[in-house]
C-alpha cells in the first residue's frame, strides 16, 4: 500500500533567521541618521530618546551607551553637518576672478540646501542646548573667514582700506545664507537663478563701491 508523503510528519523545523548583528560602528552610525531624520522633522525638544531607540530596534540604553542621551546624538549630528557645509563651500573657491569666487560660494550653499536638506533644517534651528562646536551664526562666520583674503586683495588694488575686508564678507556671505534659508521652503526660482540674482547684487554692489561711503540722513553716530 503506498504511503501518502504529505500525510508523513516532517524532521524539518523551521529554521530561525538569524539577525546580523552590528558593530559598533555600524550601530552608531544608523542612530546619527536615525537621529538626523527626526531632529530635521521634529526638532530637538520634539524628538525623544525612545522614539530613536524604537526606530532603531534597540533599547534606550544603547543610545546612551554611545552618545550618553539625547544631547550627545544631538551635538554630533549639527557637528558632522557643520562639518560638511564647510567643507563644501571651502573646496568650492577655486576660481581666480572674484566675481566667479562669489558664483562658487553661492552655489556650495545652495548644493547643500538641495542635497542635505534635513542638514540645513537642522542648523538654521536654534540650538537648545550649549554647543560646542558653535551655531548656525558662528559657521557662517567661519566661512566669511575663508573669502576674507579674497576680498582684501581686491580692496587693496583699488586703492581701499583692507581692513574692512572682514566686514564685508560677514555682509555677503550672510545675505547668501539668509537667502538660502527663504529658498529651502519655497524652491523657486531654480538654484541656478538664484545664484545669478545674489552674485547679480552683491558684484554690482561691490563694483559701485564707495572708498569712504558717507551717510545722508542727520544721524551721525
Amino acid at each position: 500500500m503506498a504511503t501518502d508523503s504529505s500525510s508523513t510528519p516532517s524532521n524539518d523545523k523551521p529554521r530561525r533567521v538569524r539577525r546580523t548583528r552590528m558593530t559598533g560602528a555600524e550601530r552608531r552610525q544608523q542612530l546619527l541618521e536615525i537621529g538626523r531624520t527626526l531632529f530635521a522633522a521634529k526638532g530637538f525638544e520634539g524628538t525623544s530618546v525612545e522614539e530613536i531607540a524604537a526606530k532603531a530596534g534597540v533599547s534606550k540604553p544603547v543610545v546612551y551607551e554611545h552618545f550618553g542621551g539625547k544631547e550627545g546624538l544631538y551635538a554630533v549630528v549639527v557637528d558632522r553637518e557643520m562639518r560638511r557645509l564647510l567643507d563644501m563651500v571651502t573646496s568650492s573657491l577655486t576660481a581666480g576672478h572674484p566675481r566667479e569666487l562669489c558664483e562658487q560660494a553661492a552655489f556650495a550653499l545652495l548644493d547643500y540646501i538641495e542635497e542635505y536638506t534635513d542638514g540645513f533644517r537642522i542648523l538654521v534651528r536654534d540650538s537648545p542646548i550649549p554647543q560646542s562646536t558653535g551655531s548656525f551664526a558662528s559657521l557662517i562666520s567661519d566661512i566669511a573667514t575663508q573669502v576674507e583674503d579674497i576680498l582684501g586683495r581686491e580692496f587693496k588694488s583699488r586703492g581701499f582700506d583692507p581692513k574692512l575686508a572682514p566686514l564685508y564678507a560677514q555682509a555677503l556671505v550672510g545675505m547668501v545664507a539668509l537667502t538660502g534659508q527663504w529658498w529651502l521652503d519655497v524652491r523657486r526660482p531654480k538654484k541656478a537663478e538664484v545664484a545669478a540674482h545674489l552674485v547679480n547684487l552683491a558684484w554690482h554692489g561691490l563694483d559701485g563701491i564707495e572708498a569712504k561711503p558717507h551717510l545722508i540722513g542727520r544721524r551721525k553716530a
